[in-house]
């Protein structure tokens, strides 16, 4: 990795709102912020998670298995990681710290892993503490089952509230037909769990006879984004639709997102999958994007650094390889801009405690905003 920081400027562009639902034309026009892109850290293929130690490091995942960390220009290989599958959309994913991490250490990472029954993996939350360059008691809290050998829909990301619960994500694994609406099936979910994996005990489906107790809300097809409000706690989520129907979704104890059988996209091969994008008994989205845009990584702006994007919520595109920004009222989108438009697909987005913004793109690795 090279010391020295590599910066390229990039002209903000604004990105059409003619297929933006739940926006508002007659909205004052928010301003701009112009900033550059400089190259933190370089040569990573798919850095798809990212947490920032308290001395200024930076952990970082690599999706083909390798948990890395940065410090002083410097990266290096964490060793002591459990088996990995790697397999199509599957590997290791998330990585979050504990929010009173400088006391106890715990480092939570989600990966798709092949312990258990079954050919092929699924998605898996554990939890460790660093020293050097190795993780050290490691647990396994969670292991969503069965294994499958197909590579789509893990999930997966890690967030915590202001209650101290961990909420994480699993896709419906491929197999929409069942997963997503069955609570006694893992995948389609989002879970929560007490730091040390055991189920609250006001978990919606505790209980219930033969419920995943971990489940907190249901329906989801690939929740590839999860973020918590800065001003009401809640958790938000964002998700892969098929083709079309990227949902947002505010994720709420025991509702039901829909998927499969409600949704605004279609197959990709073009024909339906349902006729209905609404039932009474199921949520609907906050937004939604038609085309898909292939949603990775998720933050809400918090930081002074940039003026005018505080209370902003940030989303990679994969597919369009741009990072977009939304700006919001009352919990609708009411204006959307393109940022580093054509940079490359850009899988996470977060704000470091500098208060800066960080984004991880494939093939090249971890930029940082810095504003003009």
């Amino acid at each position: 990795m090279k010391k020295s920081a590599i910066a390229a400027y990039f002209f903000v562009v604004l990105l059409s709102t003619s297929c933006a639902q739940n926006s508002n034309s007659g909205a004052k026009t928010p301003k701009s912020v112009d900033f550059t892109a400089e190259i933190v850290v370089e040569g990573i293929q798919n850095p798809w998670g990212m947490a920032f130690l308290p001395d200024g490091a930076i952990l970082i995942t690599e999706k083909a298995g390798q948990l890395l960390l940065y410090k002083d220009g410097k990266t290096i290989k964490i060793e002591g990681l459990p088996d990995i599958y790697v397999r199509g959309q599957g590997g290791l994913m998330d990585v979050e710290l504990h929010p009173d991490y400088p006391k106890n250490g715990w480092i939570y990472l989600t990966y798709a892993s092949p312990e258990g029954i079954g050919k092929g993996g699924n998605t898996a939350l554990m939890r460790a503490k660093l020293d050097g360059n190795r993780l050290l008691d490691s647990q396994l809290l969670y292991k969503g089952v069965p294994n499958t050998s197909r590579g789509q829909h893990f999930g997966s990301r890690i967030v915590f509230d202001d209650e101290g619960f961990l909420y994480f994500s699993i896709g419906d694994r491929g197999n929409r037909d069942v997963n997503p609406q069955d609570i006694s099936e893992d995948g389609g979910k989002i879970y929560r769990l007490h730091d040390d994996g055991r189920v609250p005990n006001d978990n919606p489906f505790v209980g219930e006879k033969g419920a995943k107790e971990a489940i907190f809300s249901y329906g989801h097809r690939n929740p590839q984004g999860l973020a918590k409000h800065p001003e009401t706690g809640r958790i938000w989520a964002h998700e892969h639709g098929p083709r079309g129907g990227d949902e947002i979704n505010i994720i709420g104890k025991g509702k039901n997102y829909g998927w499969p059988v409600i949704t605004y996209g279609i197959n990709y091969s073009g024909t339906k999958i349902t006729n209905e994008t609404s039932r009474p008994s199921m949520e609907q989205p906050i937004y939604q994007w038609t085309p898909s845009i292939a949603p990775c990584g998720m933050t809400f702006v918090t930081s002074d650094k940039y003026p005018g994007w505080k209370g902003n919520l940030l989303v990679g595109s994969l597919s369009f390889q741009y990072l977009e920004r939304l700006v919001l009222e009352n919990d609708k989108v009411v204006y959307r801009e393109k940022l580093l438009d054509g940079m490359g697909r850009l899988r996470n987005v977060n704000q470091a405690p500098d208060g800066f913004i960080y984004v991880g793109i494939e093939g090249k690795g971890i930029y940082r905003l810095v504003p003009k």
